[in-house]
């Protein structure tokens, strides 16, 4: 599943090409895409005539700003993909498009999702507000400081992994990039949260937001469904220290790197780096 990085980059291409666009008819060719209104139909009727104010991101959620403080909030799961174009995008890359949005410049933006796990939900001011609020804070937002950070950890006894992963408490983290963090934190990742000490928090803050941004600058992580728009594809996979590396060796002690399951997620991590 796309986790910030990800999701930001995306966000960043459909906001510089789309702010300002009215979408002049929507076609969504599957119910199943819509999370949150009778029928397919009932969205397309919605976004119809709307124009696009911004593109935004909050945690892993897409964000189409709509005229009328509407949002169209977009969750891309495993497959989720967007392409941007005058013609149909590359064949071989988007074999599943499953809606269409025609704009006023020509253009057509395209959502394929061979798996259709993610979709649409259509969000009134008040439940954006809503979800907003159920949301943790941003990890690379100035408020967001290893004082906060400890504030979000204090008693609890949830595994340190588990407490990154959950929504309410950061929005944004996933398994790759909680999973990165703890390395570099020399943080065990079934350390209870509440446990932490002040030294080690501050460790996990400055990881945190470093991997998060190094990913930003690699454009992602693809090991094969992520896709940025029209197909381009991150890097991040070729840095990363623990996660998919299970028998290699440690890139800082040379001993084999472990897999675990935590929550019915792999978890990878050095035994050796992080008693």
């Amino acid at each position: 599943m796309p986790e910030l990085p990800e999701v930001e980059i995306i966000r960043r291409h459909l906001d510089a090409e789309l702010r300002e666009r009215t979408i002049r008819k929507a076609r969504i060719r599957r119910r199943d895409l819509v999370l949150n209104l009778p029928t397919a139909r009932a969205l397309a009727r919605k976004l119809e005539g709307r124009r696009i104010c911004r593109v935004d991101r909050r945690g892993k959620n897409l964000l189409f700003r709509l005229d009328g403080e509407a949002v169209l909030q977009t969750q891309l799961r495993m497959t989720g993909r967007f392409a941007l174009g005058h013609q149909r995008p590359d064949s071989s890359l988007y074999r599943h498009i499953v809606a269409v949005f025609e704009l006023d410049d020509g253009r057509n933006l395209y959502y394929d999702d061979v798996r259709r796990l993610g979709g649409f939900r259509w969000l009134e001011p008040q439940e954006w507000a809503a979800l907003d609020r159920s949301l943790g804070p941003e990890p690379l937002a100035p408020s967001f400081t290893a004082r906060r950070l400890e504030t979000t950890l204090e008693g609890t006894r949830a595994p340190i992994k588990n407490a990154l992963l959950d929504q309410k408490r950061i929005a944004g983290i996933g398994n790759i990039y909680a999973s990165e963090a703890l390395f570099r934190a020399r943080i065990h990742p079934e350390r209870a949260g509440g446990s932490l000490e002040a030294r080690e928090i501050a460790a996990l803050h400055r990881s945190i937001r470093a991997v998060l941004r190094d990913a930003l600058q690699a454009a992602g992580t693809t090991f094969r469904d992520f896709r940025a728009v029209n197909g381009s594809s991150g890097s991040y996979q070729h840095k990363l220290r623990v996660y998919g590396r299970e028998g290699e060796p440690c890139r800082s002690c040379s001993q084999p790197v472990e897999r675990s399951v935590q929550a019915g997620r792999s978890t990878f991590l050095c035994a050796s780096c992080q008693k």
